[in-house]
């Protein structure tokens, strides 16, 4: 940490979001020798899960247990982690950023790691939030080996519902697709779900039924119930940055197959926004990240983030070495006064 700028501490970078792209940036940029505060909500989209999956070396940790241990080693390289929300952000006129957090808290940074995440907006249907993460699930790869073989309801409300019932027959040979609100599906989608056995169950989901605190069957609007041990859904993910409206960005639509699935804040490869200083990295600019691949993600972005801090500490460094030299090579005023009598005496 730099010396305070009036109202609060002033870091190399300040990293907005605690989750694993986050952490894996302050770590980066933690080796990397930079002053680097990660401010956390303590939050993280993934707390309902049991376990973190396809995650290298990791498999199965506990999200919790993940992020102490991303902590621990964010800290181990001279980092800070604080707990508080961000809500807003605003350029300094002389460059680099105040950064307000929700208790009143100010910290400055040169630049800002935004990892954020984002938020999924479920469809309303009564007892999917109690059961998100656990039996409510959105992703088959991070949660369909934990519920193969096994009854997995899709819950149809846009264009792709169809996709993820061929998808999720990968892990189970019992699959209904319950239609809901969603679109009826084509013929050629009608054929495609009867060639790989998928049921397709007509009228709106009213609830869902429970046994042990564990979903155990879908209730429809007419009362019945189908018996159902997983339920996926494709709910809207929108990425959390509304403090950056201020600094002019807002999230922008990112499509799959042709569709809007959600917002994101657009970025270069590296993690750079349009707005210079201001990086991003994870769900909040990638939406369909896994954890593993987040990670990666705040990796790249540290990186860069550190390079942009580099190039402008050389043309600072040269400059200065400039007016040094200039400085130094200027002649005397008492040399001129000789050069010039010395010219009258040779008649110059």
């Amino acid at each position: 940490m730099q010396g305070g700028t009036g109202d609060g501490p002033h870091y190399d970078v300040v990293v907005v979001g605690g989750g694993s792209a986050g952490l894996s940036g302050a770590s980066t940029l933690g080796r990397a020798r930079r002053s680097v505060l990660v401010v956390d909500s303590g939050e993280p989209r993934n707390a309902p899960a049991t376990g973190v999956h396809t995650y290298l070396g990791l498999e199965g940790v506990a999200p919790a247990d993940l992020l102490a241990a991303g902590r621990d080693e964010v800290r181990r390289y001279g980092g800070a982690v604080r707990h508080g929300t961000v809500v807003t952000a605003e350029r300094h006129e002389h460059g680099g950023f105040r950064v307000v957090l929700a208790d009143g808290g100010v910290v400055h940074g040169d630049r800002l790691l935004v990892t954020t995440g984002l938020t999924d907006v479920l469809p309303p249907v009564p007892g999917l939030r109690e059961l998100w993460g656990r039996d409510v699930l959105h992703c088959p790869y991070c949660h369909g080996w934990e519920v193969r073989d096994q009854p997995i309801g899709v819950l149809s409300t846009g264009p792709l519902a169809v996709h993820q019932a061929l998808l999720w027959r990968q892990w189970s040979a019992d699959v209904t697709l319950f239609r809901h609100t969603g679109p009826a599906p084509s013929d050629e989608e009608e054929e495609q779900l009867a060639a790989r056995g998928i049921t397709v169950v007509e009228g709106e989901v009213a609830a869902l039924g429970t046994t042990g605190g564990r979903l155990s069957a879908v209730r429809l609007a007419d009362g019945s119930d189908v018996p159902c041990r997983a339920l996926a859904v494709a709910a809207r993910l929108d990425a959390r940055a509304g403090f950056l409206a201020g600094l002019g960005l807002v999230p922008v639509g990112q499509e799959m197959a042709g569709h809007e699935i959600g917002g994101r804040i657009p970025s270069d490869p590296t993690g750079a926004t349009s707005v210079p200083g201001v990086w991003v990295a994870g769900n909040v600019t990638t939406l369909t990240d896994q954890v593993i691949a987040a990670a990666a993600a705040g990796v790249r972005a540290g990186a860069a983030v550190n390079a942009d801090l580099v190039a402008e500490e050389t043309r600072r460094a040269v400059a200065a070495r400039r007016e040094a030299v200039s400085v130094f090579s200027a002649p005397s005023e008492r040399e001129v006064c000789d050069r010039v009598l010395g010219d009258r005496r040779h008649g110059v």
